[in-house]
């Protein structure tokens, strides 16, 4: 029987899982966060505190505000496992969990929407999101498991290994370029991949390993090698392995830009998996600081506009990082996004609407909690 169908998640795993949760909650109970280990940063601390608590308000009023009353979020963004799964995380990363008063209800409501997902094979993206949804949501479950009642832990033993399945069987996929070997894209079958797609799989799969699942070494390996594959010389991050993509927008054919988050998911995945050869680490995480804006984070050129996205994996890797990299990271996203939260507590952005947004830099404030067993240094 190969590695990838002895995938199961067990009660040795779930033990394992509680375990972790366990140590997260005393290390956050007995450590200081790491703004409060920075004199610069430490002013922030109650503003960040109050931001993310308005947040997660607004987050919960959305899902009840929802007509479908399925846990879902009460804009077309929020109709997706995706976002789904990450207002839950934001809710995990402040320290609150499933079940317990005042937000576990609302967590759980995020963990049923997901499990409800019509599938026989185990694929997660079949609300709209395709490979983006299914990591994602997989990401979500992961750490969410061990810490739920036992009829949705049972529920999740049935959906997780299969959801993870997906994930390695569509790494291990038949590529039509060798250099597209080791990560993903849109589809469980897709022929090549992506360095966006590949970093939320790495997420999923570096998460279900420290929660106790038999992920296979190799999976890992080969994931990371397609990372390498992607940096250039100049020490940004192609979207693509095998060059640029181009594509068609507004009737022109454009070439897809070196985007800091492309920078900010390889630093993480480096850093969350153990490869610490500083001079790559550092030049990546310098890239990053070299990209900040003085008054919108990151320029519409070098987020491609998507900032909500450049500024999630940013706050990620930097924290990873630490030290006088996520100073001044830190002190330039505080700023950035406590002048621009409203009054709701939401972030709006067009197009994008106030649910996803919110979720993904709500998440990017709450990394230095270090609630969420991803988040650990």
């Amino acid at each position: 029987m190969s590695a990838v169908s002895q995938i199961r998640w067990s009660n040795a795993c779930r033990a394992v899982g509680t375990a972790v949760i366990l140590a997260v909650g005393l290390i956050a109970g007995s450590v200081a966060r790491a703004d409060e280990e920075s004199p610069a940063l430490r002013p922030y601390h109650k503003a960040v505190d109050r931001s993310v608590d308005l947040a997660l308000m607004y987050l919960a009023r959305s899902q009840a505000d929802n007509p479908a009353h399925d846990g879902s979020f009460a804009d077309w963004n929020g109709q997706t496992n995706a976002v789904t799964g990450l207002v839950g995380m934001a809710f995990l990363a402040k320290g609150y969990r499933p079940g317990a008063p005042p937000y576990g209800e609302v967590i759980n409501r995020c963990i049923d929407y997901i499990l409800s997902t019509p599938t026989k094979n185990g694929y997660l993206g079949m609300r709209g999101g395709k490979m983006y949804e299914h990591s994602i949501a997989t990401l979500f479950l992961s750490e969410v498991s061990g810490m739920v009642d036992s009829d949705r832990q049972q529920r999740i033993d049935h959906v997780l290994p299969r959801a993870l399945k997906v994930i390695i069987d569509a790494q291990n996929a038949p590529k039509t370029d060798v250099v597209d070997n080791g990560g993903w894209r849109y589809e469980p079958d897709s022929k090549d991949s992506d360095m966006s797609v590949t970093g939320w799989c790495i997420m999923a799969l570096r998460s279900a390993r420290l929660n106790g699942a038999p992920v296979p070494t190799s999976a890992i390996n080969n994931a990371l090698a397609y990372v390498d594959r992607c940096r250039d010389p100049q020490g940004t991050v192609r979207y693509a392995a095998k060059g640029d993509y181009w594509y068609a927008r507004r009737g022109y054919m454009v070439r897809t830009p070196r985007t800091v988050q492309l920078s900010a998911a390889a630093l993480l995945c480096r850093k969350l998996s153990g490869r610490e050869e500083k001079d790559i680490n550092r030049t990546l995480a310098d890239h990053i600081l070299k990209s900040l804006h003085p008054t919108d984070l990151f320029s519409q050129e070098a987020s491609g506009g998507h900032i909500e996205y450049a500024t999630y994996y940013s706050a990620q890797a930097m924290f990873q990082m630490g030290d006088a990299h996520w100073e001044k990271f830190a002190e330039t996203m505080y700023k950035f996004l406590l002048a621009r939260q409203h009054n709701n507590g939401a972030w709006f952005q067009e197009g994008k609407g106030e649910v996803y947004p919110t979720a993904m830099y709500t998440l990017a404030l709450a990394v230095s909690y270090r609630q969420l067993p991803i988040y650990q240094r």
